[in-house]
């Protein structure tokens, strides 16, 4: 294995839940069903904007588009590495891997996320605003290919959806099914597999 490829929401980066507020769980508890709705998806794939989410929002809860702002906005703020990959990302890098994004990602998220330090250690990324397409898509997975020459059996991809580690292994990229709920699990797995 040369090259591994991170996924970010849920992987690499995450709210952490003692900070949050219950109402901000309420209002994103939909980001934990099997297939993310389709006003989310559209915002992910960059065909639509921050607003037309928040008057999404405020349709489905019935709350006032100041608060649904306020939501979003602390939803943003309050994303902060994961520790444990944090650690591995370090790790694979010093280890001479060829380290690279592919994530699901609206603009005003991976703006955000994109100023924190470990973001740096990447050599490159794929996301789904700036390509209009978005994972489970082919078409997203062979961007990342053909822009980073990658050949797929050198290539590992870890998410935390089994629906996009499945589309990976359609292309012939090995895939590592993330457990967000044990993150110190799941790194050290790949710990073992990669080091």
């Amino acid at each position: 294995m040369k090259n591994i490829v991170f996924d970010l929401g849920g992987v690499l980066f995450a709210r952490d839940k003692r900070k949050c507020s219950p109402e901000i769980m309420e209002f994103f508890g939909f980001l934990r069903t099997p297939r993310m709705p389709r006003f989310w998806e559209e915002y992910d794939r960059g065909t639509s904007t921050f607003d037309e989410v928040v008057e999404e929002l405020c349709r489905m809860t019935g709350r006032s588009r100041e608060v649904c702002v306020g939501v979003m906005h602390e939803a943003i703020d309050l994303q902060e590495p994961v520790a444990a990959t944090e650690r591995l990302v370090g790790e694979l890098k010093a280890a001479g891997y060829r380290l690279y994004v592919l994530s699901n990602m609206s603009r005003e998220f991976i703006d955000c996320l994109r100023r924190f330090p470990v973001y740096a250690l990447f050599d490159g990324e794929v996301v789904s605003c700036e390509e209009h397409t978005v994972k489970p898509e082919r078409r997203i997975y062979e961007i990342l290919l053909e822009r980073y020459a990658l050949q797929p059996a050198e290539t590992l991809f870890i998410d935390d959806r089994e629906t996009n580690i499945t589309a990976a292994r359609a292309l012939g990229i090995h895939g590592f099914r993330f457990d967000a709920h044990d993150t110190a699990a799941s790194c050290e797995a790949l710990r073992r597999f990669l080091l």
